[in-house]
């Protein structure tokens, strides 16, 4: 079992310890905002659900189906997180209009906050795990139930908040208004994950940073060629596909521009995790005098 998985299993496992805390509190206290942050726990164990089953689809090879593997399922995944996490946005905002028109005392607030609280303290490090391992290792689905986790714990936190402040001020609607706030949060990070997902769906370019590597590398790397043109990269899951024309000296012979392919493609592979390199060759003709300078 790879560590993409491990950690997608343990998304599952901690969304479900969370869920039965914030569940509990809401039971408690009877709290619509709570409320609304028990039912976005049922929303992240859906989404690492979904997160385990993209991961594992995703590491599977290529094959005459699918001959560029099957990076991008964890795009789908991400995308269904987002809709997930809008469903749930709309819900809460339902509820907390029941709540305003009709209004709710909150019992035994403090063990009910104390128990949520410790549900946020769980949510926080396994976000900050989620995400930054999810980076490392360029896992789109990882990533996308982070940045959930993250909404969740910033909502969790203004819920302790928001509560306390009715509580102390005897002033009932602030329960419901609270949730209707913790939505409108998840629903801008539900727009968040679907934009991202819906970029690698579309084969989007490789960020800036990204491509100056990969421009630096085929430079370094390129030695004996004349240039490098028509470079194209797209990202799919943790793969990153680069293609470019690599323009060599005429007289040189097709093992001499292998050999230096094979260095390209060694150089590219080391530097960018995930790299898919396809290189055609061209005679020194063909140069554009536009594309990479070949150190």
């Amino acid at each position: 079992m790879d560590q993409t998985t491990r950690l997608a299993i343990g998304s599952i496992l901690v969304g479900i310890a969370v869920l039965g805390l914030k569940t509990l509190a809401w039971a408690l206290t009877g709290s619509v905002a709570l409320f609304s942050d028990a039912l976005e726990s049922i929303v992240n164990v859906a989404t690492a659900v979904a997160a385990l089953v993209a991961v594992r689809i995703s590491a599977r090879p290529a094959d005459a189906g699918h001959p560029f593997g099957h990076h991008k399922v964890e795009f789908f995944a991400a995308v269904l997180e987002g809709a997930l996490i809008i469903v749930a946005a709309l819900v809460i905002l339902h509820e907390a209009w029941g709540a305003v028109m009709t209004p709710r005392v909150i019992a035994a607030p403090y063990q009910g906050l104390a128990v949520n609280a410790l549900a946020g303290v769980i949510n926080a490090v396994w976000c900050h795990v989620l995400i930054s391992r999810g980076r490392r290792l360029r896992s789109p689905a990882l990533v996308a139930d982070g940045r959930h986790l993250l909404s969740d714990v910033l909502s969790s936190a203004g819920v302790t908040a928001g509560v306390l402040l009715a509580i102390a001020t005897g002033t009932p609607w602030l329960d419901p208004a609270l949730a209707a706030l913790v939505a409108l949060n998840i629903l801008w990070s539900g727009w968040r994950v679907m934009r991202d997902s819906l970029g690698g769906l579309m084969d989007s370019a490789v960020d800036d940073d990204t491509l100056a590597r990969i421009r630096e590398v085929i430079s370094l790397a390129g030695e004996g060629a004349v240039e490098a043109h028509d470079l194209r990269t797209r990202h799919a899951g943790r793969a990153t596909f680069i293609e470019f024309h690599l323009v060599v000296p005429g007289a040189m012979t097709v093992a001499e521009a292998h050999r230096i392919c094979d260095r390209i493609e060694e150089a590219l592979e080391a530097r960018i995790p995930g790299a898919r390199v396809l290189i055609h060759v061209e005679p020194e003709e063909k140069a554009k005098q536009s594309g990479i300078v070949v150190l």
